[in-house]
């Protein structure tokens, strides 16, 4: 499905009710999903079940109803709301004589049209590869017949390892080539660690208003609108919160229930930004129906990424939806603050959310006596191009008596890199 001929597609939707939260995808958002692939929903097929059928996921009479629905519709694609195995996939194409695809393959396509920038495209490229690995057969015989005729008879090589064989090949490439960026992401790290300038990391469901709120917080103009997975590469920005409190604002890729593992593998070098920061802004849509459900996903992906630890801000966004709402900061019983309500869209909240990340950033600033040689010279320049020089006296040794308000950390690498102790 491709940008320009998915706005014309028609599309059957399947979608089974397992009377289990946990297999269970919403509807609603399947049909998003959808529409964000430029597919037109032309029916809706429902249906319960206790467990999946082993050969076509739904019942036979559903198959049946499915097909009917392809053929009175004129539909070119069926798309369930669930991840189908390679034998379900096939079975139901031979039934329907359409074009199957499942959650995942949805999905795939969305972030293929989505990627802009090379690394983006390289990650995309490589979830597809994998997941379609799996599923060369498709029901096409032609994979399966050995290579022969003039010119092709060889050690009798099948067509389908061959395009095993080649799709093993460029996935081994692309690997090679995302090694690369993200020795270039290490490097970023590197030079953003010694700048000692506090990195902030925008998470969250797709669709929460990440982007919005990134482009309020920096005045930057990156791609914002209301649909999933509306950006994928990550956007780092430098603002200044208060005189000598700048901070890195990175804007990361939208999280989603039951988010493939290919892709979270694909995308493991950009979430790596995440793990890597000092705080997360964890943005909540406050008006979704099932943001509790979200907010879970979200923290399963953080976890996944190994990003458990990292603090967290919740951010309940798009108060301007709900009349009753207010902007305001909550604090848990230490003054520290938990949760701030805003609305990115009109503004309103902007400043205390400002505060809170600045009362983070500040608390982790201690006050230290520094006692340095006349041969520190450039660490006592860095430390004052820092702003974090309270007092200062000249030593008798020719050095100098320095008082500093720095989180103990960014003093220890300062020293280190100083030679110091």
């Amino acid at each position: 499905m491709t940008d320009a001929a998915a706005i014309s597609e028609l599309a059957v939707l399947v979608n089974i009710d397992f009377q289990n939260t946990e297999f269970n995808e919403g509807l609603e958002e399947f049909i998003e999903l959808v529409t964000s692939a430029g597919l037109e929903p032309a029916t809706t097929i429902t249906c319960s079940r206790n467990t999946p059928d082993a050969g076509f996921f739904i019942g036979s009479g559903k198959v049946e109803e499915i097909k009917q629905a392809v053929i009175e519709k004129q539909v070119d694609v069926v798309i369930f709301n669930h991840i189908l195995s390679p034998r379900q996939e096939r079975n139901v194409e031979k039934v329907c004589q359409c074009r199957v695809v499942d959650r995942v393959g949805l999905l795939l396509d969305i972030f293929a049209q989505r990627a802009r920038s090379f690394e983006g495209k390289l990650q995309v490229e490589l979830a597809q590869l994998r997941h379609l690995s799996s599923r060369l057969i498709r029901g096409w015989t032609h994979l399966e017949r050995q290579k022969g005729g003039i010119g092709l008879r060889g050690p009798g090589e099948t067509q389908l390892e061959t395009d095993r064989r080649l799709i093993g090949k460029r996935i081994k490439t692309i690997n090679a080539r995302l090694e690369k960026v993200r020795r270039q992401r290490q490097q970023g790290r590197k030079r953003r660690s010694r700048s000692h300038t506090p990195v902030v990391s925008l998470v969250g469901y797709t669709n929460a208003g990440k982007s919005t709120l990134f482009n309020r917080l920096t005045g930057s103009n990156v791609y914002a609108a209301n649909k999933l997975f509306a950006t994928l590469d990550p956007t780092f920005r430098r603002i200044e919160l208060a005189p000598a409190t700048p901070v890195i604002l990175t804007d990361t890729v939208g999280f989603i229930r039951h988010l493939p593992h290919d892709l979270v593998a694909a995308f493991h070098a950009t979430l790596e930004e995440t793990r890597e920061a000092d705080l997360l802004l964890h943005i909540v849509d406050v008006a979704g129906d099932q943001r509790d459900a979200q907010m879970e996903q979200v923290n399963l992906v953080i976890n996944e990424i190994g990003a458990e630890d990292v603090p967290q801000i919740e951010v309940y966004n798009k108060i301007d939806q709900h009349g009753e709402l207010s902007a305001r900061v909550e604090t848990d019983e230490n003054g520290f603050p938990g949760r701030v309500w805003l609305s990115a869209r009109t503004g309103e909240g902007i400043e205390g959310l400002l505060d809170a990340i600045t009362t983070f950033i500040r608390s982790k600033v201690q006050h230290h006596r520094l006692n340095l040689p006349a041969s520190a010279g450039k660490l006592r320049a860095d430390l004052f191009n820092m702003g974090v020089v309270r007092n200062e006296e000249y030593g008798e040794d020719g050095g100098w008596m320095m008082e500093v308000d720095i989180e103990s950390h960014r003093l220890d690498q300062l020293f280190r890199e100083s030679g110091l102790e």
